[in-house]
C-alpha cells in the first residue's frame, strides 16, 4: 500500500509519500489552487515546448496527457508528452511564456498523490495508505461558502447569532460591518430548561412546527444547527428536535449538546453552526478523494488535536486546525529523534505564520476562533500570525506595514510573475537569501525584474530615490515580519511561564528556516533545529500521528469533592469505547481538568496524575503564571475533565537523502566536497549584493556530520535556510540540521531606517499594553473584568502622556493620562511603588473604577521615571448605598462607595495591602465584597508588573534616550496627523447643544483656524444635584474618542491629538469642584457611563460626522448582601453618510461584554426569557439607524435593582434630514419606569429593557 500525507495550506499543498518497499520518500509541493507551475526550457512552435521538469519528479510518458496548460491567461489541452525530454504538445497554440501551471480540476491532494505515484489521468491509483490535513473548512468559513442552514434556537434568543457578546470589533470605527451570519433560516422552538438542566417547558414539536420545517426544506435547505439553553446540562429537548428534523427530511443536523457539551450557550451555538454548514461541504470534499482512490485504500483525516479519524466519521468542526497540528506533530517527532524535549516549533508558510511550544507532551486548548467564530473543538495549543512569505509590504498612512494581508497563491508575490504585490519572499530574494535556481516555483529573469520594480515602487512611496532596490528598507521590512513572528513566540511561551531561550527553535515550512536566525537571535535563543523534510513538514506529521478520541464533560464541582475520582473514570470510559469503535485498541494518554478560583471565569488547564494534589498543582501554575498566591479563602473548582484516549504515536526514523558517507573535514571545519562560502553563486542574477554574500548551497549535498558557518544558505527545492553570521549549522544522521551560536544574541533594531525603526516601537508599544490586558483578564475575579472585559491598560512617558494603549474601553483610555499627572503632583514616586485612586479629583472617572499606576526607572538614573505603566478596571463592588456601585439616588460622592484619594498599594516593593483593606472595610458605605476587590487589586498589579517587565527588557536592550526619542516620535506622528485633518476641515465655526432627560444642557462650540482646534463647553449645565456629574479626565477621554473617530486614521491613540487642541470647560455639572472630604463631594457614577456618552453625541453633533448613536450605557445592576451584578446593554449605532447603522451593538465610549446567558442564570438569582433586536427602533432616513435591542429578566428571589440610563425622554437625534432613534424604555411588570430608578425586586418580577435606536442619515426621499 503506497502511504501518501496531504497537508493542504493555503498557498500550498505539501505531500509526502512512500512506497512499499522504498526507504526515502518522495517529497512534492503543488499549488493548493491544484496547479502545477513548472518552467519551460523551449517553445518550439506555440503549440509544442519542452519543459524544465524538476529531477524528483517521478513520472512516465503520457502523464501529463489530458491535463489543462495556461500560458500566458490562455488554456490548452495537452496531447502528448515525453517523460525523457518533457515534451508537450498542445491542443492548440499558444502564447509563449516563461513558466506554464498545468492542473486537472483535480483537488490539489489528489493532483500531489498523481505526481508521487506516477500515476496518469487514464489509469487507477494504487492501493492508498492516505492521510489528509486540509483547509477546505477553514476557507469555507471564513469565505461563507458553506451550506445554506437553518437554525433552531430556544424562544426568545433568534437574534444571539448577531448581537453576539455585543462588542464591535473595531473600536474607532464609524461603519461598523457585521459578518454575514453563518444560517439562512432561523427558528424559535418552544421549550425551556433551568440552568439545572430540569425542565420547565415542555418541547412543543406540534403540526404548527413541523408546517414550519417543511416550508423550510421546500426552499432547499436541508441542513440543521438545533442550539437550546442548557442543552448541556440536559440534551433530552436537542435529540428530540434532531430526530424530527430527520424524519421530516433534514440531510445533516448538528445538535450543541453532542458537539460541545459545555456551559456557555453562544460559542457552542457558533460551534453547531459552523459544523452544520460546513458538513455537506465537507462530505463533497471527501467524496471526491474517496471516488479517486481504489476501494482498498484507506482515508483518514487529521484533527485540530494532532490525532486521526476516519473520514466517514470526522466532524468538520474538529479538523480546522487540522493542518498547523499535523506540522507541531512532525516537528515533536523530530525533535524527540535528535533528543530535544523542549522545543519551540515556527512554522512559516506562504500566508502565515504557526507556533507553538513542546515540552515532551503537547498543550490543548479547547476553544478557537476561526475568522469570526468561536469553535468550541480540542486542538492543538498553536498561535497563528498573519505574516507569511506572502504577506503584502507597502506603505499606508505615513509608515511601512508588513501584513496581514497576503498575496496568496494568485496571483502571488511580484516574483511569481503574475502582477502581484511586494511580498516578505520578493524581499527575501532581493537581499539574496533564495536562489531562484532551486526554488519550489520557476523563477526567471523577468520575474526578478517584477520583484525588482515592486520594491522601487515602494521606496518611492517611502521617500527612498534610488534606482536600485534600498538594502537597509529591505531588511527593515523582514524585521517588521519577524517582529510579529517573535510576538507570536513570545506569547506561547513567556504569557506562559516559560523562557524561550531554556528551549530549541524547530523551524519548517517553507519561509520559516529562512527567517530562523532572526527570530533566534530576537528572543535570546542559541539552538536551531531545522528538519530535512522541513518544507513539507506538516505532511510528515501525519505519518506520525495515532488515532485518538477525545472525552469531555462539564463538572463543576470542588476540587476536593469525593466524587472526583468516579466522574474521571466515567470520561475515561467514554473515551476508550469511542476508541474501540473506531475499531482500535489503546490506553487514555492524557488527563486533562480545567480549575479555577471560585467566581472566576478563566481557568487553568492541568495534568491530572502528575501529582498527589490537583489543589497544590493548581496553587503552583497559578504562581507561575501571575507571579502571587491565588487569594485565601477562595475555593477552587473543577471547571471540566477530559480524556484522550489514542493508539502509540509512530515516530519514524527521518531520512531525506541518501548519504554516501562522510567526506573529508577542511582545516577550515567545512568538508572538502563543499564549495567554500565566500563568493556569490553565479545562480543569483539580478540579486542584490551583500557585504558578507552567502553562497548558495544545495542542502542535497549535505553528508551527515557535515559543518557549515554562516553566513550560507542552505536550500532544497522546499525550504531554505538562511545560516546568519556567527551561527554554525551541523548536519545529522537523520537528514537534519542542528544549527547553534556560542551566545545569546540579541539583535539591535536601531540601525533600521528611521520608518521601519519606529513601526517596530509602536508594535513593542502595543504589544506591551496588550500583554498587560491579557494577564489582567485571565487573573481578575470580577465578572466585570473576566466576562465583560471592563478595563483598560496604558504606557504613558515620563511625562504622564498617553503613548499607547490597548483598544479596550474608550471612557478609560483618555483619562489615563490626566490621572498619573494628577497623582505625580500628590506623590513622589519612587522605585518599587505602584499607586492606586480611584478619586475623581485625581483624574479618576467614577468609584468603582480603580487605577494602579506604577513608575518605571532607568537602572542608571533613577532620579525621575521614564514612564509609568498603569491600568483601570471596573470592580463590581466597591461599597455605596446600593450593591453594585452605582446608586441611581446617589447626591455624594461617598453615598456611591469607597473613595482612595491617591496612595501606595505598593511602597518600595513592600505590600500596603493591609492597609488598602482597613479603608476599604471602615468606609461610610464600605465594600460587600473585601475579596473580590483584594483578588482585582492583585490582577491588576500582576497586570502591571508584566508591563513594567516588558519595558524594562527594552529599556536594557536599547537605552533610555532611544525609547524616550520614540515616545515623542508616536505623539509626533498623532499630531501630524490631526493637523492634516485640520487644514482639510479649514477655517470654521461649529457648535450644538444637547440636552440629558432631565434637561440638563451640553453646549459644545468648535472654532478651527487650520492649525488649531478650539473647543468649549461654556455654557452647559451647573452642578449635577444628582449623579450625572462628569469629570475633567472624562472630558478628555471623550475629546480623545471623537478626535481619533474624527481623523479615521490608523494613527496611535495617544496625547499627541491633544496638542493641537485647547479644551475650555468652566465649573459646572461637566467639571464639578471636589472637596477632600467625599460627604461634600457631588455624586458622580453617571457621569462616567452616560455624561460621557451625551458628549460624545454633542460632539459628533457639532462636526456633523455621523448620527446619533443610542447615546447611553443602559447600566443595569442588581444584588443583595452578598453579591453586586452590573452590566451595560448594547442599542442601536447612527447612520452616516453612505452606510446605516447597525443593530444590538455598543458604542462610542464603551465597549464591554455582556454575560453569556448561561453563566447569566448559573451564578445569579436571575432567568433571561428574551435577548433581541428590537426591530423598528433605528430612526429611518436614507441610511437607517441601527436598532437597539429587548432584554428581559425574571428575579427568582428578592434582590436590590438599580437603571442608570438616557435617551428615556430625548430622543437620539438624526442629522441630514434623518429621523431620530426611538427612546429607550424600561417596565417593571408592564409598569413603565424612568430611565434612572432604583427598586426592590420581588421574586417572579418581570423587568423588560428596551434600549435606544440610532438615529437616521438622510430625507428619506
Amino acid at each position: 500500500m503506497f502511504k501518501l500525507r496531504v497537508d493542504t495550506g493555503g498557498t500550498f499543498t505539501d505531500c509526502w509519500g512512500l512506497a512499499e518497499g522504498e526507504t526515502i520518500p518522495r517529497l512534492a509541493k503543488v499549488l493548493s489552487s491544484g496547479r502545477l507551475r513548472v518552467a519551460v526550457r523551449e517553445w518550439l512552435q506555440p503549440h509544442e515546448l519542452i519543459l524544465e521538469l524538476p529531477a524528483s519528479w517521478r513520472i512516465g510518458d503520457t502523464f501529463f496527457t489530458g491535463y489543462k496548460l495556461e500560458s500566458d491567461g490562455a488554456t490548452a489541452l495537452v496531447l502528448s508528452f515525453e517523460s525523457a525530454t518533457g515534451r508537450l504538445v498542445l491542443s492548440r497554440p499558444l502564447s509563449p511564456s516563461e513558466a506554464v501551471d498545468l492542473f486537472t480540476r483535480e483537488e490539489a491532494p489528489v493532483l500531489g498523490a498523481r505526481l508521487l505515484t506516477g500515476t496518469p489521468l487514464d489509469r487507477p491509483f494504487p492501493p492508498m495508505d492516505f492521510r489528509l490535513a486540509t483547509t477546505r473548512g477553514t476557507n469555507a468559513l471564513l469565505e461563507r461558502k458553506g451550506a445554506s442552514t437553518a437554525l433552531f434556537v430556544t424562544r426568545g434568543f433568534a437574534d444571539l447569532p448577531i448581537i453576539r457578546d455585543q462588542r464591535r470589533a473595531d473600536l474607532f470605527a464609524l461603519k461598523h460591518e457585521r459578518p454575514a451570519p453563518l444560517f439562512a433560516r432561523v427558528v424559535e422552538v418552544e421549550e425551556r430548561l433551568d440552568a439545572s438542566g430540569e425542565i420547565l417547558t415542555e418541547l412543543c414539536l406540534d403540526p404548527d412546527f413541523d408546517t414550519h420545517a417543511r416550508g423550510i426544506l421546500d426552499s432547499g435547505i436541508t441542513v440543521a444547527a438545533v442550539v437550546l439553553l442548557h442543552s448541556h446540562r440536559n440534551p433530552v429537548h436537542e435529540i428530540a428536535l434532531r430526530d424530527r428534523l430527520l424524519s421530516l427530511g433534514f440531510t445533516h443536523v448538528s445538535t450543541s449538546a453532542e458537539l460541545a457539551p459545555l456551559v456557555k450557550i453562544l460559542p457552542r451555538l457558533e460551534t453547531t453552526l459552523a459544523n452544520a454548514t460546513l458538513q455537506p461541504v465537507m462530505q463533497t470534499f471527501v467524496d471526491h478523494h474517496r471516488e479517486r482512490f481504489s476501494d482498498g485504500s484507506r482515508l483518514l483525516m487529521m484533527t485540530s488535536a494532532g490525532g486521526l479519524e476516519p473520514m466517514e466519521k470526522f466532524r468538520p468542526k474538529d479538523s480546522l486546525l487540522s493542518g498547523p497540528a499535523g506540522g507541531v506533530s512532525g516537528a515533536a517527532a523530530i525533535a524527540e529523534e535528535l533528543g530535544y524535549s523542549r522545543v519551540l516549533t515556527f512554522d512559516m508558510g506562504g500566508t502565515s505564520t504557526d507556533v507553538a511550544r513542546y515540552d515532551g507532551g503537547f498543550h490543548y486548548d479547547f476553544e478557537q476562533r476561526v475568522g469570526d467564530a468561536r469553535v468550541l473543538a480540542p486542538a492543538l495549543r498553536i498561535e497563528t500570525v498573519a505574516a507569511g512569505g506572502g504577506s503584502i509590504c507597502r506603505w499606508e498612512n505615513g509608515a511601512l506595514r508588513v501584513g496581514p494581508e497576503s498575496a496568496g497563491a494568485a496571483p502571488g508575490p511580484a516574483c511569481y510573475g503574475r502582477g502581484g504585490p511586494l511580498t516578505i519572499t520578493d524581499v527575501n530574494l532581493l537581499l539574496g537569501r533564495i536562489d531562484p535556481e532551486n526554488f519550489g516555483i520557476p523563477l526567471t529573469a523577468s520575474n526578478l525584474a517584477a520583484a525588482r520594480d515592486a520594491a522601487l515602487t515602494l521606496q518611492q512611496q517611502a521617500g527612498i530615490t534610488n534606482d536600485t532596490p534600498d538594502r537597509a528598507l529591505l531588511a527593515g521590512l523582514l524585521d517588521l515580519a519577524v517582529e510579529q513572528m517573535a510576538d507570536a513566540i513570545r506569547t506561547i511561551s513567556v504569557r506562559e511561564g516559560a523562557d524561550p531561550a531554556a528551549y530549541a527553535l524547530l523551524a519548517f515550512g517553507g519561509a520559516g528556516p529562512l527567517h530562523a536566525c532572526a527570530i533566534a537571535e530576537r528572543l535570546g535563543m542559541t539552538t536551531i533545529l531545522v528538519p530535512g523534510e522541513a518544507g513539507v513538514l506538516s505532511a510528515y506529521g501525519l505519518e506520525c500521528a495515532g488515532i485518538e478520541r477525545f472525552a469531555e464533560r462539564q463538572i463543576d464541582r470542588p476540587v476536593d469533592d469525593p466524587a472526583l475520582p468516579d466522574l474521571f473514570a466515567s470520561v475515561e470510559n467514554e473515551a476508550l469505547a469511542a476508541l474501540a469503535e473506531a475499531g482500535e485498541s489503546g490506553a487514555i494518554s492524557r488527563r486533562l481538568a480545567e480549575l479555577r478560583l471560585s467566581g472566576q471565569d478563566a481557568t487553568l488547564t492541568l495534568e491530572v496524575g502528575l501529582s498527589g494534589s490537583l489543589a497544590d498543582d493548581f496553587a503552583f501554575r497559578y504562581r507561575t503564571l501571575f507571579g502571587y498566591e491565588p487569594p485565601a479563602g477562595r475555593a477552587i473548582e473543577v471547571v471540566s475533565y477530559r480524556a484522550i484516549a489514542g493508539t502509540a504515536r509512530h515516530l519514524p526514523r527521518s531520512v531525506c537523502h541518501d548519504h554516501p558517507g562522510q567526506g573529508p573535514v577542511s582545516r577550515a571545519g567545512e568538508p572538502d566536497h563543499l564549495p567554500p562560502g565566500s563568493e556569490a553563486s553565479p545562480g543569483c542574477t539580478g540579486r542584490m549584493p551583500m557585504p558578507q554574500d552567502p553562497l548558495f548551497l544545495d542542502r542535497a549535498r549535505l553528508r551527515p556530520g557535515d559543518t557549515i558557518a554562516g553566513p550560507r544558505v542552505i536550500q532544497d527545492p522546499f525550504s531554505t535556510l538562511y545560516l546568519a553570521p556567527g551561527w554554525t549549522a551541523r548536519a545529522t544522521e537523520n537528514g537534519s540540521l542542528v544549527a547553534t551560536c556560542q551566545e545569546a544574541k540579541i539583535e539591535t533594531i536601531t540601525s533600521r531606517p528611521e520608518s521601519v525603526v519606529r513601526e517596530l516601537f509602536r508594535h513593542r508599544f502595543d504589544h506591551l499594553v496588550r500583554e498587560m490586558g491579557t494577564m489582567l483578564q485571565r487573573s481578575a475575579i470580577s465578572t466585570n473584568v473576566k466576562e465583560r472585559a471592563d478595563f483598560s491598560c496604558a504606557l504613558l512617558d515620563g511625562e504622564g502622556e498617553l503613548i499607547s494603549s490597548a483598544p479596550h474601553i474608550p471612557v478609560h483610555l483618555g483619562a489615563l493620562g490626566l490621572c498619573v499627572r494628577k497623582v505625580r503632583e500628590r506623590i513622589a514616586m519612587a522605585p518599587g511603588d505602584t499607586i492606586l485612586t480611584n478619586h475623581p479629583a485625581a483624574g479618576g472617572s467614577h468609584l468603582p473604577d480603580v487605577t494602579l499606576i506604577t513608575p518605571v526607572f532607568d537602572r542608571i538614573d533613577s532620579t525621575a521615571p521614564v514612564a509609568y505603566i498603569a491600568n483601570r478596571a471596573h470592580h463590581a463592588e466597591i461599597g455605596g448605598i446600593t450593591p453594585g456601585s452605582m446608586p441611581p439616588a446617589a447626591t455624594r460622592l461617598a453615598e456611591e462607595g469607597v473613595v482612595f484619594a491617591p496612595c501606595h498599594l505598593i511602597r518600595g516593593g513592600e505590600s500596603c495591602f493591609n492597609e488598602v483593606a482597613d479603608v476599604l472595610t471602615n468606609a461610610p458605605f464600605p465594600t460587600r465584597r473585601l475579596s473580590d476587590n483584594l483578588a482585582d487589586l492583585n490582577a491588576q498589579l500582576a497586570a502591571n508588573r508584566r508591563g513594567v517587565t516588558m519595558l524594562e527588557s527594552l529599556l536594557h536592550e536599547h537605552g533610555s534616550a532611544i525609547v524616550k526619542e520614540q515616545f515623542a516620535h508616536l505623539k509626533d506622528r498623532s499630531l501630524e496627523a490631526l493637523r492634516e485633518h485640520l487644514v482639510h476641515f479649514g477655517e470654521r465655526e461649529a457648535n450644538a447643544e444637547e440636552t440629558l432627560d432631565d434637561g440638563t444642557p451640553i453646549r459644545v462650540s468648535l472654532r478651527c483656524d487650520g492649525a488649531h482646534l478650539a473647543i468649549s463647553f461654556a455654557g452647559s449645565g451647573a452642578v449635577h444635584p444628582g449623579n450625572l456629574n462628569a469629570t475633567p479626565a472624562i472630558l478628555q477621554s471623550a475629546v480623545l474618542y471623537v478626535l481619533r473617530l474624527w481623523t479615521q486614521s490608523p494613527v496611535p491613540l495617544n496625547e499627541g491629538l491633544m496638542r493641537a487642541v485647547s479644551i475650555d470647560l468652566p465649573e459646572g455639572f461637566l467639571n464639578p469642584p471636589f472637596d477632600d472630604d467625599p460627604m461634600r463631594c457631588p455624586a458622580v457614577v453617571g457621569g462616567n457611563v452616560e455624561t460621557s456618552q451625551r458628549v460624545v453625541d454633542t460632539l459628533l453633533k457639532a462636526l456633523g460626522v455621523q448620527a446619533c448613536s443610542q447615546g447611553t450605557m443602559n447600566n443595569f445592576l442588581f444584588g443583595d448582601g452578598s453579591f453586586g451584578y452590573y452590566e451595560t446593554i448594547c442599542g442601536g449605532s447612527g447612520a452616516g453618510p453612505g452606510y446605516h447603522g447597525t443593530s444590538g451593538l455598543h458604542t462610542h465610549m464603551t465597549n464591554t461584554a455582556i454575560t453569556d446567558p448561561e453563566i447569566l442564570e448559573l451564578r445569579y438569582p436571575v432567568r433571561l426569557h428574551r435577548f433581541a433586536l428590537r426591530r423598528g427602533s433605528g430612526g429611518r432616513g436614507r441610511w437607517q439607524g441601527g436598532d437597539g435591542i429587548v432584554r428581559e429578566i425574571e428575579f427568582l428571589r428578592p434582590l436590590q435593582v438599580s437603571l442608570l440610563a438616557q435617551h428615556r425622554v430625548v430622543a437620539p437625534y438624526g442629522c441630514d434630514g434623518g429621523e431620530a432613534g426611538v427612546c429607550g424604555r424600561q417596565a417593571l411588570n408592564g409598569e413603565e419606569l424612568p430611565g434612572i430608578a432604583a427598586f426592590a425586586a420581588k421574586a417572579e418580577d418581570r423587568l423588560v429593557i428596551e434600549t435606544p435606536g440610532g438615529g437616521g442619515w438622510g430625507d428619506r426621499q
